[in-house]
């Protein structure tokens, strides 16, 4: 299965992606921020990957999430190309029934087994370059 995101230079260090759904994505590493950075729209891709099916997980064990959030934090590498050394995921959620127990083996089986964005993460990806 193949995705595709086409991003568009609108000028400065400000990107607009568009996914093809429609969907838009705005990426700005400009000095006037408008939008996330592309370091931490990955932190983002991740939360939102491991959020899915955490609160997939929990709704089939039948302890629903009432509150939920994440808070994800990335170590950076002092030297280009600044890569994540480190990214920390921390899950806080609520509900009638849910235990730490309970999320945690929720959170872990979706870094393990589910989540294909931490999957992504921690492989070789071959990344083909073209220019046209």
């Amino acid at each position: 299965m193949k995705k595709t995101l086409n991003v568009t230079w609108l000028g400065e260090q400000r990107y607009l992606g568009v996914s093809e759904s429609g969907h838009q994505l705005l990426i700005d590493n400009s000095p006037t921020k408008i939008g996330v950075s592309p370091m931490e729209a990955l932190l983002g891709a991740l939360a939102t990957c491991t959020a899915y099916d955490v609160v997939e997980i929990m709704k089939k064990r039948r302890t629903p999430l009432a509150s939920y959030r994440i808070e994800v934090e990335g170590e950076r590498a002092e030297t280009d190309p600044k890569r994540y050394t480190t990214i920390t995921v921390r899950h806080i959620a609520s509900g009638e029934g849910v235990t730490e127990d309970a999320l945690s083996k929720a959170a872990h089986l979706s870094h393990e087994k589910y989540c294909s964005v931490a999957a992504s993460l921690n492989s070789d990806i071959s990344v083909e370059t073209r220019v046209e």
